[in-house]
């Protein structure tokens, strides 16, 4: 058995250590070896390769914390999960790349190098698809992106749309006038606006006409310059909407669609238009494809579970040899 020494200040030892040493318990886990803290000393024992992971691992969070970062278990996961593919020295860059600060004084920052790649796709293309499972940002981070286009004057409207379609259910079933009918499918983005934003600013701005949430039949017939354009849920876009969305932009704008394509709720079977244009569109110049997985996925770790487990399970049903019929 051999040991490695690692010096750690001890004004970011708990925040790298965490509650009850939760972290250091998880690394422990996670590589075999065992941690000891001596003052600012921290000494790793185990054998020869598992001791490097979690020096590297161990290294990651200490220039995290050093940075004022917070060290979560999405993080701590995340860096555990990547050591074998050599990304820390990307995965410690990310806290560099700020993108605004929410209402609260948050700043928002990616979490995932698939996070960054994304933002970095929407600051070079005018047009970008964010397709990937719940719980990655997609959305979140693109209303981040045009809140600080808008608050540079890079643009001088927001304008976030969503297909009015959602598990099969029909809007003249539901209560109230056609603002009461949609508000229900446009609330996590009102949700992301409030956060980043604040309720008052928001509210100012859509009054001005500087923020327009709407469903994305509003979107026919118009001409969307200098705006910032957000299509939700556009797993749920037929070829026909997509093509009609796609063709509304106009000069000085950027449009990011973003969606799911493992939840589509289209009826009888209809095609989806987002995946349909992520085929057709796939090599034109600035238009950019993120892709992100459930390495992406920043809420709590069983969520990514959930989205793991279902494509082992969606994977087996596609390999499965379909019964002969006699």
């Amino acid at each position: 058995m051999q040991a490695e020494r690692i010096q750690i200040k001890n004004d970011i030892i708990s925040n790298v250590f965490g509650n009850f040493d939760e972290n250091i318990k998880k690394i422990e886990n996670s590589f075999s070896i065992k941690i000891i803290n001596r003052g600012d000393d921290i000494l790793i024992s185990g054998d020869e390769e598992s001791i490097k992971k979690a020096e590297n691992v161990l290294n990651s969070l200490i220039d995290a914390a050093g940075k004022g970062e917070l060290i979560d278990e999405q993080k701590l996961n995340y860096i555990i999960n990547e050591v074998d593919n050599n990304n820390l020295d990307e995965i410690n860059k990310l806290s560099d790349d700020f993108i605004c600060m929410t209402i609260s004084g948050r700043p928002l920052k990616p979490k995932t190098l698939g996070q960054k790649k994304y933002i970095e796709n929407i600051r070079k293309n005018t047009i970008v698809f964010g397709i990937g499972p719940a719980g990655t940002g997609k959305t979140y981070l693109a209303m981040a992106m045009a809140i600080t286009a808008f608050k540079n004057n890079d643009i001088n409207r927001i304008i976030l749309t969503r297909p009015a379609i959602e598990a099969g259910e029909n809007l003249g079933f539901l209560p109230g006038d056609m603002q009461q009918k949609v508000d229900p499918y446009l609330r996590p983005l009102y949700d992301a606006l409030y956060e980043i934003m604040g309720a008052d600013q928001f509210q100012k701005n859509v009054e001005k006409g500087a923020i327009e949430v709407a469903p994305l039949a509003y979107m026919r017939g118009r001409t969307l310059d200098n705006s910032f354009i957000v299509l939700d849920e556009a797993q749920n876009t037929t070829p026909e909407q997509m093509k009609m969305f796609l063709t509304r932009i106009g000069f000085n704008s950027k449009a990011v669609i973003t969606g799911d394509v493992t939840q589509i709720d289209l009826p009888g079977g209809k095609r989806s238009g987002l995946i349909e244009a992520a085929k057709i569109l796939n090599n034109i110049e600035d238009i950019a494809i993120s892709e992100l997985t459930n390495k992406d996925v920043v809420r709590h770790p069983l969520v990514q579970k959930i989205i793991k487990a279902y494509e082992v399970y969606e994977q087996k049903k596609e390999n499965k040899p379909q019964k002969q019929r006699r």
